[in-house]
């Protein structure tokens, strides 16, 4: 199944789910969803790179715990966990002037973030079609997947009032290899929306 049809797939699951109302709400149940399950790819990743790390998301809240199985909960259960469990934590994350930066980022999504949805079980379909449609372990569907967030921002009426513009990827990507940013420079991105320059530039500098 295409990225595409990926996402118009959750959109219509979306729609099903009386907590849900527009795209503004899709986008921003979708944002929380999808960080988790980046994040926890992410955390995967440095967990093989570093024996000492400590995974900022605990254990039985990262995406693999309880999302990561399709099996996995679903209805009130699911509803309950996240309503009661999941958000309340990651909102809270105990962090000082000696807390990993991570910790700053999950805590900052959380706390400005909300559950829509009021299915769990159009919630589970929803994780289920994450998790079978889009691979974040793969650069190719999270460049993809910018496209689509914007494609979608750029429906919403408030979008096209505040004159936004989103630079296409192979523009992004040309500019990119064109500075040709070097390893110890610093790269700036002053009109940072969805990140597509700071992600080319990381992969460049790889």
């Amino acid at each position: 199944m295409s990225m595409t049809a990926t996402i118009k797939g959750i959109q219509d699951i979306m729609r099903q789910d009386a907590g849900v109302d527009g795209d503004a709400q899709r986008i921003s149940q979708l944002v929380w969803m999808i960080f988790l399950k980046i994040f926890d790819a992410k955390e995967e990743e440095w967990e093989l790179m570093n024996d000492d790390y400590t995974p900022v998301i605990p254990e039985g809240l990262r995406w693999r715990d309880w999302a990561g199985n399709d099996e996995g909960i679903t209805g009130d259960e699911l509803l309950d966990f996240v309503n009661n469990k999941l958000f309340p934590t990651l909102k809270n994350i105990e962090i000082d002037e000696f807390s990993d930066a991570k910790s700053f980022i999950v805590k900052e999504i959380f706390e400005d973030s909300y559950n829509y949805m009021k299915s769990g079980t159009l919630m589970r379909q929803v994780i289920n079609k994450l998790n079978t449609g889009i691979d974040f372990t793969k650069q190719t569907d999270r460049h993809t997947f910018n496209d689509i967030y914007e494609t979608i921002l750029k429906d919403l009426q408030s979008a096209g009032n505040a004159g936004e513009y989103y630079t296409p990827r192979p523009v992004t990507q040309f500019m990119v290899d064109m500075v040709n940013p070097k390893l110890g420079e610093k790269v700036l991105d002053p009109a940072c929306g969805t990140g597509g320059f700071l992600i080319c530039a990381l992969e460049h500098l790889k």
